[in-house]
Protein backbone atom coordinates (compact mmCIF):
# COMPACT_ATOMS: atom_id res chain seq x y z
CA UNK A 1 0.00 0.00 0.00
CA UNK A 2 1.53 3.46 -1.08
CA UNK A 3 0.53 6.99 -0.73
CA UNK A 4 -0.34 9.54 -3.90
CA UNK A 5 2.41 12.27 -4.03
CA UNK A 6 -0.11 14.63 -3.04
CA UNK A 7 -1.25 12.60 0.21
CA UNK A 8 3.00 11.93 0.97
CA UNK A 9 2.80 15.85 0.99
CA UNK A 10 -0.18 16.40 3.49
CA UNK A 11 1.17 13.66 5.50
CA UNK A 12 4.17 14.93 5.96
CA UNK A 13 3.09 18.44 6.72
CA UNK A 14 0.63 16.92 9.18
CA UNK A 15 3.37 14.69 10.86
CA UNK A 16 5.96 18.46 10.94
CA UNK A 17 3.36 20.11 12.91
CA UNK A 18 3.09 17.16 15.38
CA UNK A 19 6.25 17.02 16.05
CA UNK A 20 6.52 20.82 16.56
CA UNK A 21 3.54 21.03 19.05
CA UNK A 22 4.59 17.58 20.81
CA UNK A 23 8.12 17.88 20.52
CA UNK A 24 9.06 21.65 20.38
CA UNK A 25 8.61 22.22 24.37
CA UNK A 26 10.98 19.18 24.95
CA UNK A 27 13.46 20.92 22.50
CA UNK A 28 13.20 24.09 24.07
CA UNK A 29 13.87 22.39 27.52
CA UNK A 30 16.96 20.61 26.36
CA UNK A 31 18.47 24.17 24.54
CA UNK A 32 17.47 25.95 28.14
CA UNK A 33 19.84 24.00 30.01
CA UNK A 34 22.02 22.74 27.71
CA UNK A 35 21.42 19.48 26.89
CA UNK A 36 23.57 17.16 24.26
CA UNK A 37 20.62 15.85 22.21
CA UNK A 38 21.30 12.47 22.60
CA UNK A 39 19.31 12.89 25.47
CA UNK A 40 16.19 14.23 23.62
CA UNK A 41 14.53 10.64 22.98
CA UNK A 42 14.80 9.84 26.73
CA UNK A 43 12.72 12.97 27.93
CA UNK A 44 10.32 12.94 24.74
CA UNK A 45 9.47 9.20 26.13
CA UNK A 46 9.04 10.82 29.65
CA UNK A 47 7.00 13.32 28.53
CA UNK A 48 4.58 10.87 26.53
CA UNK A 49 4.82 8.66 29.30
CA UNK A 50 3.25 11.43 31.76
CA UNK A 51 0.21 12.61 29.28
CA UNK A 52 -0.24 8.99 28.64
CA UNK A 53 -0.68 8.38 32.51
CA UNK A 54 -2.68 11.84 32.53
CA UNK A 55 -5.64 10.17 29.97
CA UNK A 56 -5.48 7.26 31.90
CA UNK A 57 -6.86 9.31 35.12
CA UNK A 58 -9.18 11.07 33.13
CA UNK A 59 -10.45 8.06 31.83
CA UNK A 60 -11.18 6.99 35.38
CA UNK A 61 -12.32 10.24 36.73
CA UNK A 62 -15.12 9.59 33.13
CA UNK A 63 -15.59 6.15 34.36
CA UNK A 64 -16.41 7.69 37.75
CA UNK A 65 -18.69 10.76 36.57
CA UNK A 66 -20.49 7.57 34.62
CA UNK A 67 -22.12 5.97 37.55
CA UNK A 68 -25.23 5.16 37.19
CA UNK A 69 -28.51 3.36 39.76
CA UNK A 70 -28.27 -0.63 38.62
CA UNK A 71 -30.03 -2.39 41.72
CA UNK A 72 -32.17 -0.27 44.70
CA UNK A 73 -33.20 -2.15 48.12
CA UNK A 74 -36.42 -2.57 48.72
CA UNK A 75 -37.25 -0.13 51.76
CA UNK A 76 -38.40 -2.22 54.68
CA UNK A 77 -41.73 -1.78 56.63
CA UNK A 78 -39.35 -0.19 59.63
CA UNK A 79 -37.20 2.36 57.23
CA UNK A 80 -34.01 3.51 59.57
CA UNK A 81 -30.65 5.35 58.44
CA UNK A 82 -28.37 3.38 56.82
CA UNK A 83 -24.71 4.66 58.60
CA UNK A 84 -22.36 2.39 57.26
CA UNK A 85 -21.49 -0.39 54.73
CA UNK A 86 -19.01 -2.72 53.76
CA UNK A 87 -18.88 -5.69 51.06
CA UNK A 88 -17.52 -9.04 51.95
CA UNK A 89 -13.99 -9.78 50.71
CA UNK A 90 -14.01 -11.67 47.58
CA UNK A 91 -11.44 -14.80 46.76
CA UNK A 92 -9.55 -14.61 43.36
CA UNK A 93 -11.00 -14.15 40.23
CA UNK A 94 -14.77 -13.97 42.57
CA UNK A 95 -16.69 -10.89 42.99
CA UNK A 96 -18.35 -10.16 46.64
CA UNK A 97 -21.35 -11.96 47.55
CA UNK A 98 -22.79 -10.33 50.52
CA UNK A 99 -23.16 -6.73 51.43
CA UNK A 100 -23.56 -5.85 55.38
CA UNK A 101 -25.21 -2.36 56.59
CA UNK A 102 -25.78 -0.94 60.21
CA UNK A 103 -28.76 0.93 60.59
CA UNK A 104 -30.00 3.55 63.16
CA UNK A 105 -32.16 1.13 64.38
CA UNK A 106 -29.78 -0.95 66.24
CA UNK A 107 -29.68 -3.85 63.49
CA UNK A 108 -27.50 -5.19 61.09
CA UNK A 109 -28.90 -6.11 57.09
CA UNK A 110 -27.05 -8.61 54.75
CA UNK A 111 -28.14 -8.25 51.41
CA UNK A 112 -27.03 -10.49 48.12
CA UNK A 113 -24.38 -8.31 46.84
CA UNK A 114 -25.49 -8.39 43.53
CA UNK A 115 -29.22 -8.07 43.79
CA UNK A 116 -29.80 -6.08 46.49
CA UNK A 117 -32.07 -8.89 48.05
CA UNK A 118 -32.39 -8.83 51.50
CA UNK A 119 -31.05 -11.87 53.67
CA UNK A 120 -30.34 -11.73 56.94
CA UNK A 121 -31.05 -9.36 59.95
CA UNK A 122 -29.01 -8.94 63.27
CA UNK A 123 -29.91 -6.96 66.25
CA UNK A 124 -27.61 -5.39 68.48
CA UNK A 125 -29.91 -3.98 71.23
CA UNK A 126 -29.51 -2.91 73.46
CA UNK A 127 -26.41 -0.67 72.45
CA UNK A 128 -26.00 1.65 69.38
CA UNK A 129 -24.23 0.11 66.26
CA UNK A 130 -20.94 1.91 65.82
CA UNK A 131 -19.78 0.20 62.30
CA UNK A 132 -19.80 -3.09 60.34
CA UNK A 133 -16.51 -5.00 59.19
CA UNK A 134 -16.57 -8.02 56.77
CA UNK A 135 -13.61 -10.64 57.88
CA UNK A 136 -10.84 -10.62 54.72
CA UNK A 137 -10.41 -14.39 55.27
CA UNK A 138 -13.97 -15.71 54.91
CA UNK A 139 -16.72 -13.60 53.63
CA UNK A 140 -19.40 -15.13 55.86
CA UNK A 141 -17.76 -13.75 58.79
CA UNK A 142 -19.28 -9.68 59.82
CA UNK A 143 -18.38 -7.95 62.83
CA UNK A 144 -20.07 -4.89 64.57
CA UNK A 145 -19.02 -2.62 67.61
CA UNK A 146 -21.73 -1.30 69.63
CA UNK A 147 -22.11 1.37 72.62
CA UNK A 148 -22.61 -1.50 75.14
CA UNK A 149 -18.98 -2.03 74.91
CA UNK A 150 -18.39 -5.16 72.87
CA UNK A 151 -18.04 -6.27 69.69
CA UNK A 152 -19.70 -9.04 68.30
CA UNK A 153 -19.18 -11.08 65.34
CA UNK A 154 -21.30 -13.13 63.49
CA UNK A 155 -21.86 -16.00 60.84
CA UNK A 156 -24.13 -15.52 58.06
CA UNK A 157 -24.31 -18.88 56.91
CA UNK A 158 -26.14 -20.01 60.36
CA UNK A 159 -29.68 -19.85 61.46
CA UNK A 160 -29.02 -18.65 64.23
CA UNK A 161 -29.66 -15.13 65.43
CA UNK A 162 -26.71 -14.84 68.59
CA UNK A 163 -23.71 -13.82 67.70
CA UNK A 164 -20.71 -16.56 67.21
CA UNK A 165 -18.28 -14.56 69.23
CA UNK A 166 -18.11 -11.56 71.70
CA UNK A 167 -15.02 -9.17 72.33
CA UNK A 168 -15.68 -7.34 75.38
CA UNK A 169 -13.95 -4.42 76.69
CA UNK A 170 -13.93 -2.72 80.08
CA UNK A 171 -16.59 -1.65 82.24
CA UNK A 172 -16.69 1.83 81.33
CA UNK A 173 -16.08 1.28 77.59
CA UNK A 174 -18.63 3.07 75.10
CA UNK A 175 -17.39 1.96 71.05
CA UNK A 176 -18.03 4.07 68.56
CA UNK A 177 -15.28 3.14 65.99
CA UNK A 178 -13.25 -0.37 65.48
CA UNK A 179 -11.58 -1.99 62.53
CA UNK A 180 -9.90 -5.70 61.68
CA UNK A 181 -6.59 -5.72 60.10
CA UNK A 182 -5.77 -7.04 57.04
CA UNK A 183 -4.84 -10.86 58.58
CA UNK A 184 -8.26 -11.02 60.59
CA UNK A 185 -5.50 -11.47 63.43
CA UNK A 186 -6.31 -8.04 65.63
CA UNK A 187 -9.35 -6.10 66.54
CA UNK A 188 -9.03 -2.69 67.51
CA UNK A 189 -11.86 -0.58 68.72
CA UNK A 190 -12.13 3.18 69.63
CA UNK A 191 -14.39 4.55 72.90
CA UNK A 192 -16.02 7.76 73.91
CA UNK A 193 -14.24 10.00 76.28
CA UNK A 194 -15.87 8.83 80.06
CA UNK A 195 -14.35 11.31 82.78
CA UNK A 196 -10.76 11.68 81.56
CA UNK A 197 -10.38 8.79 79.97
CA UNK A 198 -10.04 7.32 76.43
CA UNK A 199 -8.82 3.99 74.99
CA UNK A 200 -8.19 2.50 72.02
CA UNK A 201 -8.69 -1.55 73.09
CA UNK A 202 -7.18 -4.86 71.21
CA UNK A 203 -8.29 -8.14 71.00
CA UNK A 204 -6.95 -11.66 69.15
CA UNK A 205 -9.35 -11.80 66.77
CA UNK A 206 -8.50 -15.61 66.04
CA UNK A 207 -10.46 -18.31 67.05
CA UNK A 208 -13.80 -18.36 66.25
CA UNK A 209 -15.42 -20.66 69.33
CA UNK A 210 -19.27 -20.53 68.30
CA UNK A 211 -20.13 -19.73 71.47
CA UNK A 212 -21.39 -16.61 72.57
CA UNK A 213 -21.43 -16.70 75.96
CA UNK A 214 -17.30 -17.31 75.39
CA UNK A 215 -16.53 -13.40 75.32
CA UNK A 216 -13.12 -12.59 74.80
CA UNK A 217 -11.06 -10.23 77.09
CA UNK A 218 -8.63 -7.40 75.49
CA UNK A 219 -5.02 -7.93 74.77
CA UNK A 220 -4.01 -4.45 76.06
CA UNK A 221 -4.91 -0.24 75.45
CA UNK A 222 -3.28 2.44 74.46
CA UNK A 223 -4.63 5.46 76.55
CA UNK A 224 -2.27 8.28 76.11
CA UNK A 225 -2.39 9.47 72.75
CA UNK A 226 -5.77 10.56 72.49
CA UNK A 227 -7.86 12.43 74.53
CA UNK A 228 -11.21 12.98 73.32
CA UNK A 229 -13.60 10.62 71.47
CA UNK A 230 -11.79 8.32 69.05
CA UNK A 231 -14.41 8.78 66.27
CA UNK A 232 -12.20 6.26 63.45
CA UNK A 233 -10.04 3.60 63.37
CA UNK A 234 -8.57 1.99 60.20
CA UNK A 235 -5.76 -0.71 59.46
CA UNK A 236 -3.45 -0.39 56.88
CA UNK A 237 -4.77 -2.29 53.54
CA UNK A 238 -1.83 -4.81 53.71
CA UNK A 239 0.37 -3.94 56.38
CA UNK A 240 -1.32 -5.98 59.29
CA UNK A 241 0.48 -3.84 61.97
CA UNK A 242 -0.34 -0.57 60.78
CA UNK A 243 -3.17 1.35 62.42
CA UNK A 244 -4.41 4.84 62.11
CA UNK A 245 -6.65 6.55 64.44
CA UNK A 246 -8.79 9.88 64.37
CA UNK A 247 -10.16 12.34 66.73
CA UNK A 248 -12.41 14.96 68.57
CA UNK A 249 -9.48 16.20 69.52
CA UNK A 250 -8.07 16.97 66.17
CA UNK A 251 -5.34 14.71 65.99
CA UNK A 252 -4.84 11.61 63.56
CA UNK A 253 -1.99 8.92 64.89
CA UNK A 254 -0.27 6.40 63.43
CA UNK A 255 0.49 3.12 64.90
CA UNK A 256 2.76 0.12 64.65
CA UNK A 257 1.39 -2.01 67.33
CA UNK A 258 3.93 -4.40 66.85
CA UNK A 259 6.39 -2.46 68.80
CA UNK A 260 6.32 -3.60 72.85
CA UNK A 261 4.58 -0.20 74.13
CA UNK A 262 2.52 2.40 73.15
CA UNK A 263 5.49 5.40 73.42
CA UNK A 264 7.02 3.38 70.71
CA UNK A 265 4.21 2.23 68.81
CA UNK A 266 3.22 5.80 67.68
CA UNK A 267 4.65 6.64 64.58
CA UNK A 268 3.51 10.13 64.04
CA UNK A 269 0.93 12.49 64.83
CA UNK A 270 -1.04 14.54 62.23
CA UNK A 271 -2.75 18.25 63.82
CA UNK A 272 -6.12 18.44 61.52
CA UNK A 273 -6.93 21.35 63.48
CA UNK A 274 -10.79 20.55 64.22
CA UNK A 275 -12.68 17.45 65.15
CA UNK A 276 -12.06 14.36 62.89
CA UNK A 277 -14.80 12.59 61.27
CA UNK A 278 -13.00 10.07 59.48
CA UNK A 279 -9.76 8.81 58.26
CA UNK A 280 -7.70 6.56 55.72
CA UNK A 281 -4.91 5.30 53.69
CA UNK A 282 -4.07 6.73 50.12
CA UNK A 283 -1.13 6.31 47.52
CA UNK A 284 1.26 3.89 46.30
CA UNK A 285 1.49 0.78 48.33
CA UNK A 286 -0.82 3.17 51.16
CA UNK A 287 2.13 5.70 52.40
CA UNK A 288 -0.09 8.50 52.72
CA UNK A 289 -2.87 8.82 55.03
CA UNK A 290 -5.98 11.43 54.95
CA UNK A 291 -8.80 12.89 57.25
CA UNK A 292 -12.11 14.98 56.82
CA UNK A 293 -13.88 16.91 59.59
CA UNK A 294 -17.19 17.54 61.47
CA UNK A 295 -16.71 20.85 59.78
CA UNK A 296 -16.01 19.35 56.44
CA UNK A 297 -12.41 20.32 56.26
CA UNK A 298 -10.04 18.12 54.95
CA UNK A 299 -5.77 17.06 55.39
CA UNK A 300 -3.87 15.10 53.37
CA UNK A 301 -0.39 13.82 54.52
CA UNK A 302 2.89 12.14 53.77
CA UNK A 303 3.48 9.57 56.13
CA UNK A 304 6.68 8.41 53.75
CA UNK A 305 8.31 11.82 54.58
CA UNK A 306 8.51 11.50 58.29
CA UNK A 307 12.06 10.40 57.98
CA UNK A 308 13.47 13.70 55.31
CA UNK A 309 13.18 16.83 56.01
CA UNK A 310 10.28 17.04 53.58
CA UNK A 311 6.87 18.28 54.70
CA UNK A 312 4.07 15.73 55.37
CA UNK A 313 1.32 17.29 54.27
CA UNK A 314 0.18 17.61 50.54
CA UNK A 315 -3.10 19.18 51.68
CA UNK A 316 -5.06 21.03 53.83
CA UNK A 317 -8.38 22.77 53.06
CA UNK A 318 -10.46 24.53 56.11
CA UNK A 319 -13.87 23.82 54.06
CA UNK A 320 -14.29 21.61 51.32
CA UNK A 321 -17.91 23.65 50.65
CA UNK A 322 -16.02 26.64 49.84
CA UNK A 323 -13.05 24.94 47.58
CA UNK A 324 -14.92 22.96 45.16
CA UNK A 325 -17.62 24.76 42.69
CA UNK A 326 -20.49 22.64 41.51
CA UNK A 327 -22.08 23.62 38.90
CA UNK A 328 -25.97 24.83 39.93
CA UNK A 329 -25.84 22.92 42.69
CA UNK A 330 -23.88 22.86 46.25
CA UNK A 331 -22.20 20.84 48.34
CA UNK A 332 -23.43 20.21 51.49
CA UNK A 333 -21.01 18.19 53.51
CA UNK A 334 -18.45 15.29 52.91
CA UNK A 335 -19.01 11.31 53.58
CA UNK A 336 -15.49 10.10 52.96
CA UNK A 337 -12.64 9.12 50.93
CA UNK A 338 -12.06 6.68 48.08
CA UNK A 339 -8.87 5.69 46.58
CA UNK A 340 -8.75 4.23 43.67
CA UNK A 341 -5.87 1.81 42.97
CA UNK A 342 -5.57 1.53 39.11
CA UNK A 343 -5.80 5.41 38.63
CA UNK A 344 -3.51 6.00 41.82
CA UNK A 345 -5.44 9.15 42.66
CA UNK A 346 -7.34 10.01 46.04
CA UNK A 347 -11.35 11.02 45.79
CA UNK A 348 -13.82 12.52 48.27
CA UNK A 349 -17.22 11.61 47.96
CA UNK A 350 -19.52 14.62 49.26
CA UNK A 351 -23.30 15.51 48.78
CA UNK A 352 -26.27 17.49 49.53
CA UNK A 353 -29.21 17.16 52.09
CA UNK A 354 -31.68 16.20 48.91
CA UNK A 355 -29.13 12.80 48.34
CA UNK A 356 -27.11 14.26 45.59
CA UNK A 357 -23.26 13.13 45.82
CA UNK A 358 -20.85 15.07 44.23
CA UNK A 359 -16.95 12.88 43.10
CA UNK A 360 -14.21 15.29 43.92
CA UNK A 361 -10.92 14.54 42.71
CA UNK A 362 -7.96 15.24 45.13
CA UNK A 363 -4.44 16.95 44.22
CA UNK A 364 -1.74 18.45 45.76
CA UNK A 365 -2.63 21.54 43.93
CA UNK A 366 -6.32 21.08 45.49
CA UNK A 367 -9.30 19.77 44.87
CA UNK A 368 -11.94 20.23 41.41
CA UNK A 369 -14.98 18.55 40.75
CA UNK A 370 -15.34 15.21 38.78
CA UNK A 371 -18.72 14.69 38.75
CA UNK A 372 -22.36 14.50 40.20
CA UNK A 373 -24.76 11.27 40.96
CA UNK A 374 -28.26 12.69 40.96
CA UNK A 375 -31.63 11.03 41.13
CA UNK A 376 -30.74 8.57 43.49
CA UNK A 377 -31.26 9.41 47.39
CA UNK A 378 -33.63 11.70 48.67
CA UNK A 379 -32.13 12.64 51.92
CA UNK A 380 -28.39 13.31 53.28
CA UNK A 381 -26.09 10.03 52.44
CA UNK A 382 -24.59 8.88 55.33
CA UNK A 383 -22.49 5.39 54.08
CA UNK A 384 -20.60 4.50 51.24
CA UNK A 385 -18.20 1.37 50.02
CA UNK A 386 -16.09 1.11 46.55
CA UNK A 387 -15.73 -2.00 45.06
CA UNK A 388 -12.35 -2.46 42.52
CA UNK A 389 -13.52 -5.40 41.26
CA UNK A 390 -16.20 -4.13 39.18
CA UNK A 391 -15.97 -0.60 39.49
CA UNK A 392 -18.97 -0.43 41.16
CA UNK A 393 -20.25 1.90 44.33
CA UNK A 394 -22.89 1.37 47.22
CA UNK A 395 -24.25 4.06 48.72
CA UNK A 396 -26.50 4.68 52.01
CA UNK A 397 -28.29 7.00 53.38
CA UNK A 398 -31.29 8.89 55.78
CA UNK A 399 -33.89 7.98 53.20
CA UNK A 400 -33.28 4.14 54.42
CA UNK A 401 -32.28 3.38 50.79
CA UNK A 402 -29.29 1.16 50.11
CA UNK A 403 -28.07 1.73 46.19
CA UNK A 404 -25.83 -0.07 43.41
CA UNK A 405 -23.95 2.10 41.32
CA UNK A 406 -22.04 1.18 38.14
CA UNK A 407 -20.51 2.88 35.45
CA UNK A 408 -23.51 3.61 32.53
CA UNK A 409 -25.72 1.05 34.16
CA UNK A 410 -29.80 1.37 33.14
CA UNK A 411 -31.91 1.38 36.90
CA UNK A 412 -34.83 -1.85 35.91
CA UNK A 413 -35.79 -1.92 39.58
CA UNK A 414 -39.35 -0.99 40.39
CA UNK A 415 -38.83 0.20 43.45
CA UNK A 416 -39.38 3.52 43.54
CA UNK A 417 -37.49 6.42 45.10
CA UNK A 418 -38.18 7.35 48.65
CA UNK A 419 -39.52 11.11 49.12
CA UNK A 420 -39.52 11.49 53.27
CA UNK A 421 -36.60 11.71 55.40
CA UNK A 422 -37.04 8.90 58.29
CA UNK A 423 -37.25 10.16 61.51
CA UNK A 424 -34.12 8.56 63.90
CA UNK A 425 -32.85 8.78 67.06
CA UNK A 426 -29.30 8.80 65.86
CA UNK A 427 -27.30 11.50 67.87
CA UNK A 428 -26.57 14.66 65.79
CA UNK A 429 -23.76 14.34 63.18
CA UNK A 430 -21.80 16.91 64.76
CA UNK A 431 -21.15 17.34 68.10
CA UNK A 432 -19.50 20.29 70.20
CA UNK A 433 -16.26 19.43 71.63
CA UNK A 434 -14.18 21.54 74.59
CA UNK A 435 -10.65 19.83 74.24
CA UNK A 436 -7.36 21.20 73.85
CA UNK A 437 -5.59 20.24 70.59
CA UNK A 438 -1.85 19.03 70.86
CA UNK A 439 0.81 18.08 68.52
CA UNK A 440 3.39 15.69 68.75
CA UNK A 441 6.15 14.75 66.67
CA UNK A 442 6.52 16.00 63.05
Amino acid sequence: FSLSLQQDVIAGFLYAILILVVFHPVVDLIDNFNLTYKYAPLIIITTLGTAFEMTAVQKIEEQLASLRIAKRSTLSEEPAYLLDIDISKPAQSESSRFVAVSCSNQSIKVYNRETLNFLREYSSCPGILNGVRFAHACDSIVFSACSDGTVKCWDIRLATQKAVQIFRGYPSNIFISFDINCNDLIICAGTEKVEKDTFLVFWDARGITNCASAAKEPLGVYSESHNDDITKICFHPIEPNLVVSGSTDGLVNVFDINKDNEDDALLSTCNSDSSVSSVGWSGKDYKQVYCMTHDEGFCWWDIAQLDTEEPITLLHVLDVREAVCVDNDSLHYLVGGLYHEKADKLFLIGGMSTGNMHLISCGTDGLSLVGSLCGGHSATVRSFCWSLTDESLLTGGEDAQLLLWKPGAVERSLAKKASMKIASSVQKRVRVHNSSLKSRKK
